[in-house]
């Protein structure tokens, strides 16, 4: 999963947000130095990471992606899963996805000293490309995923993600759609166990 299934899957609570989002910036114990709230939301992000990868219908989504990523097709997975959350994300929220994304990046703003400072770099450009709402459209998918060969070692074949991505989408989707409402009843018992009371199941529109 990435930011934006991230940040949905932290339910109401604007520190476990930002725990959740910046969980990738914080290795090993380093979570102990931010406030509680915001470790939880850290170890959130660890277990999501966790689960994502060891469930069977990521596992079977990535391989449609294995041809031309390899080892990189899981990160190629969470973004297209991203894609997937904010093209049908009126399926599991009753906010509206600029709303979300306007107020997450409020939040994220507020919060702006505690952050790493590799956040700290990217953060700004992420709000002004409103990166997380146009993750509902291929395009958007496709600079994303642009942008990461530019910057990471994934490797440049953003034609080969985007061709699958339109050849398999009915099989992505419906994977996809599993796969959510196994991990937010997983989420749910995560934070039911940190002591958190609130549930993410209401979020999910029948």
């Amino acid at each position: 999963m990435n930011y934006l299934a991230h940040l949905y899957l932290s339910g109401n609570d604007p520190q476990i947000m930002v725990g959740n989002f910046i969980g990738d910036h914080v290795k090993g114990k380093q979570y102990n130095r931010f406030p509680e709230d915001v470790q939880t939301g850290i170890l959130l992000h660890r277990h999501i990471d966790t689960y994502t990868d060891a469930h069977p219908a990521f596992r079977e989504s990535i391989n449609v992606f294995r041809g031309g990523y390899r080892r990189y097709a899981g990160v190629v997975g969470d973004i297209v899963y991203d894609h997937l959350l904010a093209a049908h994300w009126q399926n599991f929220s009753a906010e509206t996805l600029p709303n979300f994304v306007s107020r997450s990046h409020k939040i994220l703003m507020r919060n702006y000293f505690i952050l790493p400072l590799r956040v700290k770099q990217f953060l700004p450009f992420l709000i002004k490309s409103r990166r997380l709402e146009n993750y509902q459209h291929l395009e958007g998918l496709e600079r994303t995923l642009k942008i990461m060969s530019a910057n990471s070692s994934l490797p440049e074949n953003t034609s080969f993600a985007i061709a699958q991505m339109t050849r398999h989408y009915n099989e992505l989707l419906a994977l996809f759609s599993s796969f959510m409402t196994d991990i937010i009843i997983s989420v749910d018992d995560f934070l039911r166990e940190s002591g958190r009371c609130q549930s993410l199941n209401h979020a999910m529109i029948s």
